[in-house]
């Protein structure tokens, strides 16, 4: 098994930029499939992650052909003629739900198992399903499987929460629907705009995404064309991030701030230096960080779940008192015993984590329990004091596209092994 060997205590500095986000190239490879004419689409920006590559084996088994050039993915999926989604791969990852909608819409049926991902809690796909049937389709679960078939017409679908795989899923599946479809308490994040941008260069006709209501105007035709996903939002906290726990200084470009004012925000609050130059931000955390009383997670604009990892990491070393609230996924804190094992000092009760700031961490032998975990394991070894090995690293290569060649061009001392082979030892 592959993991991480990081020799700490090194602050990062220089400047980085960022691949195209996870979150949305995800359910753009999905929307592909809405695509039926013989016109190809191409997707730029694309990160080679492991995600991406179980997606991309998804669609080739449906019957899509999918091809690289460069960093740029093409797809032709005029030959669609798969209804049912490899139960292996289905299993894989969690974002294969989103090829429910546009395979209903597109071939009137679908057939999955649930699907997998990390075990950051009970993430249930109710409000998918609600929402596919009133559009029209006919759902059946059985024995871990489901089946939805029925040719969809438009309505208006009211989510009870706002949540973005619902949201996403839905406007795939009305895109293809007779009439219009309205969704109301909508999601609002970055990723949902960047899925409507993609459809409608296709041929779609969506506006609202970003607010609480969105609009599909069902039955238009779908052709090729180009598309580049947005930079992503948390990849780009993550450097942020471990450029503030290193007390270093680096600059991530190619981005959009707005997406990540939540953090920012906290940021200042923390102490960090923090300037924003167009699709640039440089923080500089050159002296001792500050706890932060109260940190609560939740949709955006608010501070985002994926970023609670890495930022607790971060005000564990902080001086005094901080608290954490998990108001999204119940069971994302299997990153704190691991940090305890490192020296930090939190406490958790619920969905609420207590950190007293220490001085340092320690160097220590770690597990990557999920994706976002192991990013905030990484960039704790990259601050402690001695030698860290990071295992399971396969979760955090789900969504970070090179992450130790990245760090390692920032000034850090982290490789990848393999097996029994190490590329470079730490002396």
């Amino acid at each position: 098994m592959a993991k991480y060997l990081v020799q700490g205590g090194l602050p990062l500095a220089g400047t980085t930029g960022v691949h195209g986000a996870k979150n949305s190239i995800l359910p753009v490879l999905a929307g592909s499939l809405l695509n039926q004419s013989t016109e190809e689409i191409r997707l730029k920006r694309v990160p080679m992650l492991g995600d991406v590559r179980a997606m991309v084996s998804i669609l080739t088994r449906l019957g899509a052909r999918v091809g690289y050039d460069g960093s740029d993915l093409l797809i032709n999926t005029a030959d669609l003629n798969c209804y049912h989604v490899p139960d292996i791969l289905m299993r894989e990852m969690r974002s294969s739900i989103f090829l429910m909608g546009p395979l209903l819409g597109r071939l009137g049926r679908v057939q999955i198992c649930y699907p997998g991902g990390c075990a950051i809690g009970d993430r249930p796909i109710n409000l998918h399903l609600e929402g596919l049937g009133k559009l029209g389709a006919t759902v059946k679960e059985k024995d871990g499987y489901i089946e939805a078939r029925g040719r969809l017409r438009g309505g208006e679908v009211g989510l009870t929460y706002p949540s973005v795989g619902a949201t996403e899923n839905l406007m795939l599946a009305a895109v293809s629907a007779r009439g219009d479809t309205v969704i109301y308490n909508a999601a609002c994040e970055p990723e949902i705009v960047d899925l409507q941008n993609f459809l409608n260069t296709i041929g779609a006709n969506i506006s609202g995404a970003g607010t609480p209501r969105i609009r599909i105007r069902g039955g238009c035709d779908l052709h090729g064309g180009t598309y580049r996903v947005f930079p992503d939002r948390i990849v780009t906290g993550t450097l942020l991030l471990a450029g503030v726990i290193t007390r270093g200084s680096i600059t991530v470009t190619g981005v959009i701030p707005e997406h990540l004012t939540a953090l920012l925000e906290l940021l200042r609050e923390a102490g960090v230096t923090v300037e924003v130059n167009g699709n640039a931000i440089t923080v500089e955390a050159a002296g001792p960080l500050k706890a932060i009383p109260r940190v609560v997670t939740g949709p955006y604009p608010g501070f985002p779940t994926d970023l609670q990892p890495q930022f607790l990491a971060c005000l564990a070393l902080a001086q005094g008192e901080s608290n954490v609230v998990e108001r999204v996924f119940e069971s994302r804190f299997h990153h704190i015993p691991e940090l305890c094992k490192m020296g930090a000092q939190i406490e958790l009760s619920g969905p609420q984590a207590r950190l007293r700031g220490v001085d340092r961490f320690k160097g220590a032998v770690v597990r990557a329990t999920d994706l976002r975990a192991g990013a905030a394991l990484v960039m704790a070894a990259l601050a402690a004091a001695g030698n860290s090995e990071i295992l399971e690293v396969k979760h955090i290569e789900r969504g970070y596209d090179q992450l130790p060649e990245t760090f390692a061009a920032l000034g850090a001392r982290i490789t990848r092994e393999e097996g029994a082979r190490r590329e470079l030892s730490l002396r």
